[in-house]
């Protein structure tokens, strides 16, 4: 499959002598990009790549692994040639809920299933019904029933339903340790994968869940390592060390635990909002589960528990739409500032702060959007609608604790409609917009500090943006 861009930044020609730095693969389902960070964590190079999607043979979109592959060896080539640049370290953040299944050569026995593919309902049924009912086993795992997002259940339904391909398989390798074993040559487990609503991690005895072993499962999966553990290779001649791999949602939590000490959540935005309160320790409850809130884990090995909106993919469809109604090249959306105005006018028959929310979709895909003046208009609506989700799932992880800010990183936290939107439902915490270069790709290196960099853990490579609350229009 083809490339189908590529961006390619070195950010300082003119080193007098070789830099010390670190190479962090950042993989998204929509971008791929490679950092190197120098020993400040300031990015000195970067490398951005999207790739052609391909089908499994359900005939399902799903991740081109090969393309993934190639892309990995490639970029390391080239920027071990850069004699600018000294590289001690190598680590990986990659999304969760894929596995990549290994034969006994190391050779991948399938496509990367996407975590969106449908799940068939009578394993759903077997898998529930065997292991304690639904909302029992969801309490256990902390994982919201979620079919392939689940990853779990996707081995689950191979056991089933291709047996043949279950015996063949030696290792499943979530995917941020599949890209760390295609430099190490190494197998590992890693907690911030395995407790990341997989169904597979037991919160209550911080172990596997038994069906794990009972249905075969536990001997495919390779030992699990700590986060901050670090392997010796050689590539090309160099030697540096490699991380296991982070999931990226864990991953981006890093710099705020090592800069912040007070209570506070992060919401880290992309095609999924995550609202993570690593100071939350309340058990999660039934209502909680039902929508979509869970447990991540710390690198090391702590849980965080957070909430989920499918707002960043929900956002990206609709902007599309509106782009389309009103005549418009989707990038204008980027620039669009806020208007209190437009959302004062919107709000009075919109927004209805305590009211039952759908998580599932807002209430946008369903609007007409002939009722809107102009595209300004409609693109201030999406953004209200998301937030009446957003403000429904953050509360949930908020309540009950003492946590006074909010940070938000990622895409939404350039959004000034977002912003001041998230600060008006929540006045009484402050609220920043947290501009600090790949959060996700920062924490997947400081993760690994102590194996490359001598220098004290820095302190000031998170910029904030304060957002003052202003008065909603009754």
């Amino acid at each position: 499959m083809q490339k189908i861009s590529s961006n390619d930044k070195p950010f300082n020609k003119f080193y007098m002598a070789s830099t010390p730095v670190i190479a962090i693969f950042d993989v998204g389902k929509t971008n791929k990009k490679l950092f190197l960070f120098d020993r400040h964590y300031k990015i000195v190079y970067e490398k951005s790549a999207r790739f052609i999607e391909m089908v499994d043979e359900d005939g399902d979109a799903c991740e081109n692994l090969e393309s993934l592959r190639l892309s990995v060896f490639d970029s390391l080539r080239e920027v071990f040639r850069l004699k600018q640049f000294s590289i001690r370290a190598i680590n990986f953040s990659t999304y969760g809920a894929s596995f990549v299944y290994l034969d006994e050569n190391g050779s991948p026995l399938t496509p990367l299933y996407n975590y969106l593919k449908k799940y068939p309902e009578h394993l759903h049924q077997q898998f529930y019904a065997t292991y304690g009912g639904e909302q029992a086993f969801a309490h256990l795992t902390a994982s919201p029933v979620l079919g392939s997002l689940n990853s779990g259940m996707q081995l689950y339904r191979i056991k089933y339903e291709r047996p043949e391909l279950f015996q063949k398989i030696k290792y499943a390798l979530h995917l941020p340790q599949y890209m760390s074993y295609l430099i190490s040559g190494i197998p590992c487990a890693d907690i911030t994968s395995v407790g990341c609503h997989t169904n597979l991690w037991n919160f209550e005895e911080n172990n596997y869940h038994q069906w794990v072993e009972q249905e075969g499962v536990l001997e495919k999966l390779p030992p699990i390592f700590s986060g901050n553990e670090v392997l010796p290779v050689a590539f090309l001649g160099n030697n540096y060390s490699v991380g296991v791999g982070l999931h990226d949602s864990s991953a981006a939590l890093i710099p705020y635990l090592v800069n912040f000490h007070e209570p506070f959540i992060l919401i880290s935005t992309g095609t999924w909002c995550i609202s993570l309160n690593p100071f939350n320790q309340i058990p999660l409850t039934n209502e909680e589960l039902e929508n979509d809130c869970l447990c991540y884990m710390t690198y090391e090995g702590k849980p965080v528990k957070a909430s989920r909106l499918f707002a960043g993919y929900e956002h990206e469809q609709q902007v599309k739409r509106i782009a389309e109604h009103f005549n418009q090249n989707a990038i204008h959306f980027r620039s669009i500032v806020y208007d209190a105005d437009i959302i004062a006018r919107l709000q009075k028959t919109s927004f209805v702060k305590n009211k039952k929310v759908n998580l599932k979709e807002s209430a946008f895909p369903q609007r007409d959007l002939a009722q809107f003046k102009n595209e300004t208009e409609a693109y201030h609506q999406l953004i209200l609608d998301i937030m009446e989700q957003q403000y429904f799932s953050t509360q949930m992880v908020l309540q009950g604790t003492s946590a006074k800010r909010i940070f938000v990183d990622g895409g939404f936290s350039k959004n000034a409609i977002y912003m001041n939107l998230i600060a008006s439902v929540f006045p009484g915490i402050e609220i920043f917009a947290a501009s600090m270069a790949q959060a996700t790709a920062v924490g997947t290196a400081l993760s690994i500090h102590k194996a490359w960099n001598k220098k004290a853990l820095p302190n000031d490579i998170i910029e904030l943006k304060f957002y003052a609350h202003t008065r909603r229009a009754d």
